[in-house]
């Protein structure tokens, strides 16, 4: 017959529950898992508070929605080409304004002249 040597340790009292696990782990329900939602469900909670949502604000806004989302789809090089075309669409003013203001310049030239 095999011979088995056995070795009690003993702890003070007072180090007992740091060194030794105590809670009862393996009969207990494991811990809630965090609710989640689908995509679909987010889209329609989205829906409803559409107009709830704050319009801008550095979170929780509808500004944050299209700055995240544009970061994360690239979206930043479309504001660029709209950026082009603003100042073009600034450029083409000014000189609507000076050919006007030519237009005006003769018309007045015109009537004195006569």
């Amino acid at each position: 017959m095999a011979e088995y040597k056995l070795n009690k340790t003993q702890y003070p009292r007072s180090i007992y529950e740091k060194v030794i696990d105590t809670s009862f782990t393996q009969n207990t329900p494991p811990p809630p898992i965090e609710d989640t939602i689908t995509v679909e469900q987010f889209f329609n909670f989205y829906s409803t508070l559409f107009y709830d949502i704050p319009v801008s604000g550095d979170i929780n806004s509808h500004a944050y929605l299209v700055k995240t989302s544009g970061e994360y789809i690239g979206f930043s090089g479309n504001n660029e080409d709209i950026q082009v075309l603003l100042d073009e669409i600034t450029s083409l003013q000014q000189e609507n304004l000076v050919l006007n203001q030519q237009i005006l310049n003769l018309q007045i030239s015109g009537s004195t002249s006569i």
